[in-house]
């Protein structure tokens, strides 16, 4: 049984529900599986269904293509359950409908508790499940779900844990990064512990530098008023883009279990090099958020303008850092990592740089361009680039760049799952590989916190960028020598360094 608290909330119906019925439409689901709403609403089961099932926006689509039994079956899986006035209430009502539900579906005591609340109410909600016996593990498996963000803070995140720790053993708690149940994520791993033509020089010897950009084409939209107090930092690069770099820093593991991995991941963040100096921090990090624009002939307002923003704000909607990693395997190899809201082409990759060869026998004025890269495209246009020299025809040695590509949606099997569906079911097998560990959440802020104090200070600029265009124009110099950030296109082979305005 899949309980989700928060369940009236946009997430259940934009991802939650959506997820669930493309599961039990590949038959994922066993017959006994039954999904409790509940929340601070007052509904009824068939109008809980109605809202997120038969009347769904996320869902119209898929809707049209099954026949009405077919979606009754799946609705009639989902009942919800009313809290009251809050979350820090009696459960008794509650602990009733769920012991209920599990004698009527044979559900052997199996339960998630998913929790789609702020984290200001995961500790409160963990203690009245504790207190109503619904934690105990005497009769079937129990866990809890919880989102981002993980704390706001290494003294935040150590507070929602020990709350956690307090009602739940670590193993039973699954802190969702929906980042990390994209296929391309995952295929970071396979990519270098599975090729002997990647994991033999994936080390200082042969890689010149790393680079990560996530991308959005959108500004904050609607969430001004939450992204004003978080910013691109915490938003983004703390909890995704660090997960996604400890991918591709760690260590093998001894084998593909979830604990092996993720005590690679975790020994990975621990490894990152802190940043206290502020001279370091000056030159090694650069925050931006954007100005005011126009985007194809549509006027878009500011950061600043947005509704619920403070008119004065200097939260970074454009955020990059350059570090090191000290370890023998990344010594003196500098990791370049970017997120930022309203850019031109919505893109997250990685990028390996590799080094040129000790000889050059045939030089070129042009060494960048020349410069192997391996691409790995996490979204859109899926796949993987490897950029390598290529003699030009004609007289002399000229040499060219030519491309290497692999597309996911190549395959023949390319039912790629979304990241919500193979979350859940990770979660619903008990496999914790694609979730984060206490350990891996505060390693990460550990990082993040010194950067954050540096920021939070009033001499530290905060360079503006138009939106639509690829950030700061000083930013490409963090990079050292004749290298600058990779701007993607939309498609995957495509390098621009356009924007719109």
């Amino acid at each position: 049984m899949l309980i989700i608290f928060g369940a009236s909330g946009d997430l259940t119906a934009r991802k939650l529900v959506p997820a669930l019925f493309n599961l039990y439409k590949g038959k994922h689901l066993p017959d006994s599986f039954v999904v409790l709403g509940a929340s601070r609403s007052n509904m009824t089961d068939e109008k809980f269904r109605e809202k997120v099932v038969q009347e769904s926006e996320f869902l119209q689509e898929e809707i049209g293509k099954e026949d009405a039994a077919f979606i009754k079956n799946f609705a009639d899986k989902l009942y919800y359950q009313d809290l009251g006035d809050k979350y820090d209430g009696d459960y008794s009502t509650l602990t009733k409908r769920i012991e209920q539900l599990n004698r009527e579906n044979g559900c052997d005591e199996n339960y998630i508790f998913y929790l789609s609340t702020p984290p200001s109410l995961y500790e409160a909600i963990a203690k009245n499940l504790s207190e109503a016996g619904l934690t105990k593990e005497e009769n079937g498996w129990k866990r809890i779900i919880v989102e981002k963000p993980f704390g706001y803070s290494l003294a935040s995140a150590k507070e929602l844990n020990d709350g956690l720790h307090k009602y739940f053993h670590e193993s039973q708690v699954y802190r969702i990064d929906h980042y990390l149940g994209k296929e391309t994520v995952q295929n970071l791993l396979v990519t270098r512990f599975s090729n002997s033509i990647f994991e033999p020089t994936w080390n200082r010897r042969y890689i010149h530098h790393v680079e990560i950009t996530n991308a959005e084409t959108v500004g904050v939209e609607k969430r001004g008023g939450y992204y004003d107090k978080s910013g691109a930092l915490r938003d983004m690069f703390q909890s995704h883009l660090l997960q996604i770099l400890s991918l591709i820093v760690m260590e093998p593991p001894i084998n593909a279990s979830a604990e092996e991995i993720r005590d690679e991941k975790v020994k990975a963040l621990k490894s990152l090099r802190l940043m206290t100096d502020p001279d370091v921090l000056a030159t090694h990090t650069m925050k931006g958020q954007y100005v005011a624009s126009t985007i194809k002939g549509k006027k878009v307002k500011g950061y600043r303008e947005e509704e619920g923003v403070d008119p004065d704000s200097k939260t970074e909607t454009f955020a990059a850092v350059k570090f090191f990693v000290d370890n023998w395997r990344w010594k003196d190899v500098p990791f370049y990592v970017r997120t930022a809201k309203y850019m031109p082409t919505k893109v997250t990759e990685v990028v390996i740089h590799f080094k040129s060869p000790a000889h050059e026998v045939f030089k070129s004025q042009d060494a960048y361009r020349k410069d192997n890269k391996l691409i790995i495209r996490i979204q859109p246009d899926e796949g993987i680039l490897i950029k390598f020299g290529v003699k030009v025809p004609g007289l002399g040695f000229n040499v060219e760049q030519a491309n290497l590509d692999f597309y996911y949606s190549d395959l023949d099997s390319a039912q790629v799952m979304d990241a919500y569906e193979r979350l859940l079911l990770d979660a619903m097998q008990g496999d914790a590989t694609l979730y984060a560990r206490a350990d891996e959440v505060e390693a990460a802020w550990k990082f993040v916190d010194p950067i954050l104090e540096y920021w939070s200070n009033e001499d530290v600029p905060t360079y503006g960028y138009a939106a639509g265009t690829w950030g700061p124009r000083n930013s490409d110099e963090m990079f050292d020598g004749h290298f600058g950030w990779r701007n993607p296109g939309k498609l995957l082979t495509d390098e621009t360094g356009f924007c719109i305005l």
